[in-house]
């Protein structure tokens, strides 16, 4: 049932933006869904599309892993720790308050072109990752955590059975959130660095090109490639979540 609106609801979209390309009358403004449709068609046939598909992807891949590891440390400490999250707190208000146009451009002083857009997405999405981590560690049940330090259970042991469980939707609802932001920050430090074979690259210069089409083909994929990877994302969280439940239910039935 829900898929039916689902794909209502593109079709509405797509009958909205062919409205508005016959009424402006113009591909330099705005191209028609099929126009655009034929120019992603076009770029399929040519290796450097491929080849930028894989370039993004590798940096988003970079960005997304070094994020998700750093905000999970920090976000685990901080949640433990009162002193550590009053000290990171001002460094992660700060990075959530940066404007991604100006943390690129600075990157850009900074390294060379094909590494501004990995870094400019680690600082944009470790803020996400490191409080959805934050907020999940401190979401456990406290009585049992009062209960676990009045008889003295192992510190381990209450990390692994009682934070992580309570964290674990958390953190995997920060990491979704963190994907789609590298994706987004990524493609937007390539359009400004114009690394090698990337997909911000060959918006930019279908743009220079003044071939709105093409800029338009370029952002179908991205947002495409962005979709698919948050739904395989999400299919892999649910699955966690299901064997980690299983998991620790047989361990509390085997401890009892």
């Amino acid at each position: 049932m829900l898929l039916r609106w689902q794909l209502l609801g593109i079709i509405s979209f797509l009958l909205i933006w062919e409205i508005g390309a016959i009424l402006v009358k113009s591909d330099l403004i705005l191209p028609s869904p099929a126009r655009v449709a034929t120019a992603l068609y076009m770029l399929s046939g040519k290796n450097t599309f491929w080849l930028s598909i894989g370039g993004s992807f590798l940096r988003v891949l970079e960005a997304f892993i070094l994020s998700t590891l750093i905000g999970l440390a920090t976000g685990i400490i901080s949640g433990i720790k009162p002193q550590a999250r009053a000290f990171l707190n001002p460094l992660v208000v700060a990075m959530r308050a940066t404007p991604v146009m100006a943390l690129i451009l600075v990157a850009m002083f900074w390294f060379p072109a094909w590494q501004v857009p990995v870094f400019s997405a680690i600082l944009m999405a470790f803020p996400v990752m490191h409080t959805s981590t934050e907020a999940g560690v401190h979401a456990v049940d406290q009585k049992l955590l009062q209960m676990s330090n009045f008889f003295h259970v192992p510190s381990s042991l209450v990390f692994w059975r009682l934070r992580l469980p309570s964290a674990l939707p958390y953190i995997l609802s920060g990491a979704k959130n963190a994907l789609g932001l590298s994706w987004k920050v990524v493609v937007a430090g390539e359009v400004l660095s114009q690394p090698r074979m990337a997909l911000g690259t060959g918006m930019q210069e279908a743009r220079l090109s003044i071939e709105t089409t093409t800029v338009f083909a370029w952002a179908i994929i991205t947002i495409l490639l962005c979709g698919l990877s948050e739904y395989l994302f999400g299919l892999l969280a649910d699955g966690l979540s299901v064997r980690f439940r299983q998991s620790s239910q047989e361990e509390n039935q085997d401890l009892g």
